[in-house]
C-alpha cells in the first residue's frame, strides 16, 4: 500500500531538502576535480592529441579561456561524480507516491541508471571520440590545417558524453514503463520496425554534429540497448510470473 499523501508544503519542504544535498555533493566534487582539473583535461583530450601532428595542440584565445574552461570542466566532473547521489535523491522526492514493493527498488534504480550512464561515457570515449576526430581530421590538406580551440574542443566533447550517457539510460527507462505497465516484450517486439525508424530519427536530433559517422555511431548502440530492454523486460515478467504461482 501507499504511504499517507504529503501535504503541498511537505512536498515543497522535501524538494528543497533533495536540491540542498544535490548541489552540496555537486560543489564537493567541483572542488575535488579542480584541484585535478589540469589531469582531468588532459584525460579529456588525449583522444584528439592522439591524432593531431606532432608538435601541435590545442590553442585559447583570451587570456582568461583556459581558466573558465577549467571552472566549466571541473563542475561537469563534479556533476558526474554526484550522479549517484542525485539520482537517489530523485528516488526519495518520488518514495512517498510508490508502493511499498516498489520503495524496495531504490538501491538497484541508483546502481543500474549509474552503470548505464557510465557504460555511455566510456563508449563516448573510447570508441567515439576517435572515430569522431579521425573523421574530422580527416579533411587536413596542403591548404587546411585544424587549429583546434579548448572552448569548443571542450564543449563538443562534454555534449557528446552526455548524450551517450543519457542515451544508455534507455533500458532503465523501459523497464520503468514496463513496471509500469506501459510497455511488454510483446509490444516492444510487435513495433521493431517502427522503433529502428524512431532510433535513426532520435540519433540524427541528438548527436551534436550533423554527420552521419556521429548519427550512425549513436544509432547502433540505441539498436543493441532496444534488443537488451526487450530482454531485460521478458526476466522481469518471467520472474513476476514465477512469484504469481
Amino acid at each position: 500500500m501507499k504511504t499517507e499523501k504529503l501535504p503541498l508544503t511537505g512536498h515543497l519542504e522535501e524538494l528543497r531538502r533533495c536540491l540542498v544535498i544535490s548541489f552540496m555533493t555537486i560543489g564537493i566534487g567541483f572542488l575535488f576535480s579542480y584541484a585535478f582539473s589540469q589531469e582531468i583535461f588532459d584525460l579529456l583530450a588525449r583522444p584528439l592529441y592522439k591524432l593531431l601532428p606532432p608538435g601541435d595542440a590545442l590553442i585559447f584565445t583570451g587570456y582568461p579561456e583556459a581558466f573558465f574552461l577549467y571552472l566549466k570542466l571541473a563542475f561537469f566532473a563534479g556533476v558526474v561524480e554526484a550522479s549517484p547521489v542525485i539520482l537517489y535523491q530523485v528516488w526519495t522526492f518520488i518514495e512517498p507516491g510508490l508502493y511499498e514493493h516498489e520503495k524496495k527498488m531504490a538501491v538497484p534504480f541508483v546502481l543500474a541508471t549509474t552503470f548505464f550512464f557510465v557504460c555511455g561515457l566510456l563508449f563516448a570515449y573510447f570508441v567515439v571520440f576517435p572515430v569522431a576526430f579521425k573523421f574530422f581530421l580527416g579533411y587536413n590538406s596542403e591548404y587546411l590545417s585544424a587549429v583546434p580551440a579548448i572552448g569548443e574542443y571542450f564543449s563538443f566533447a562534454t555534449r557528446l558524453l552526455l548524450a551517450f550517457g543519457l542515451v544508455f539510460e534507455f533500458p532503465v527507462v523501459m523497464c520503468f514503463l514496463a513496471r509500469m505497465h506501459v510497455v511488454t516484450v510483446s509490444f516492444l517486439r510487435r513495433n521493431r520496425k517502427y522503433a529502428i525508424l524512431g532510433i535513426f530519427i532520435l540519433a540524427a536530433l541528438i548527436t551534436p554534429t550533423p554527420d552521419v559517422v556521429n548519427q550512425l555511431l549513436m544509432a547502433g548502440p540505441l539498436l543493441v540497448l532496444y534488443e537488451l530492454s526487450i530482454f531485460l523486460i521478458w526476466l522481469m515478467e518471467r520472474r513476476a510470473g514465477s512469484a504469481k504461482e
